[in-house]
């Protein structure tokens, strides 16, 4: 049997994960003294009631390779193949981890794969694997099948300030000084497993009118559906989702909200827009 292991940055909730047939191992959040594993002792809404009363910056770490070695045994005692699917290794350690658990265990059916993407974009290849494996697919084949789509996830995000990307070690000095200007609006993307700063307009409405814009509708993979995400409220994501319906016409839309680990890095009113491109 093939299984599903993903990592809490992917963003799918836990009765999402059980309708799916997955298996997610938490991130966590760490405020002061306080530690809590993301989707499990945190949700998104208190993790932002928390942001907003913090007097210093939370901190996030990976899963131990031990949180990995309970998955990894029990697929080698089943004698399962586990595609073990996870946040970009430039954004986090929690590739490193799982594959420090997988030497331990020492079982060829575990397949440790770099998204090099988080968020919807993690989501978008997690929720693409079960398909495949809804259609009968063996492991070889889905692992295939991801290879060849991650290169092709595209993750283009607004968000209100680069402070936190900063703060959080994801961003150069120099790009978040340029994206605090004038109450400038960065929009970012990830690229090649980073976080990068692909322009910067005066106003949220401008800085998404500019995201749909670099979206040339051709180049969309219309098979795999159109991934929105928001961290905190959800009303710039909606006005990103009119403006997208506007000039791309999507048979398939699904919406994220974005949980605390990433929502260290974001920080409040950021909007995302994913897809698979062609």
């Amino acid at each position: 049997m093939v299984k599903i292991l993903t990592d809490s940055t992917s963003d799918i909730s836990p009765l999402l994960a059980k309708k799916l047939g997955i298996d997610i191992i938490p991130l966590s959040v760490n405020f002061t003294s306080d530690s809590y594993r993301e989707g499990v002792e945190i949700s998104p809404k208190e993790f932002f009631m928390k942001l907003r009363s913090a007097k210093k910056l939370p901190t996030t770490s990976q899963p131990s390779p031990e949180d990995f070695i309970a998955h990894f045994e029990t697929a080698k005692k089943s004698g399962d193949e586990l595609l073990t699917i996870l946040i970009s290794e430039k954004l986090s350690g929690t590739f490193q981890s799982a594959m420090i658990a997988k030497e331990i265990v020492g079982y060829d059916g575990i397949y440790v794969i770099d998204s090099m993407n988080t968020t919807t974009g993690l989501r978008l290849l997690v929720e693409h694997a079960v398909y495949l494996r809804g259609k009968g697919n063996t492991a070889q084949t889905i692992l295939k099948n991801l290879n060849s789509a991650i290169p092709k996830v595209r993750l283009i995000a607004v968000v209100d300030t680069l402070e936190y990307l900063y703060k959080g070690g994801r961003l150069s000095l120099s790009k978040a000084v340029a994206g605090s200007l004038f109450s400038i609006k960065p929009i970012i993307r990830i690229k090649d497993g980073k976080v990068d700063v692909v322009g910067k307009e005066r106003g949220a409405n401008r800085a998404i009118s500019a995201l749909v814009d670099s979206v040339d509708p051709k180049s969309i993979d219309y098979s795999v559906p159109i991934y929105f995400g928001y961290t905190e409220k959800r009303e710039l994501c909606n006005i990103l989702m009119e403006e997208t319906e506007k000039r791309i016409l999507a048979n398939d839309i699904r919406i994220s909200e974005v949980g605390a680990v990433i929502g260290t890095h974001a920080g409040p009113n950021c909007c995302v827009l994913t897809y698979l491109s062609n």
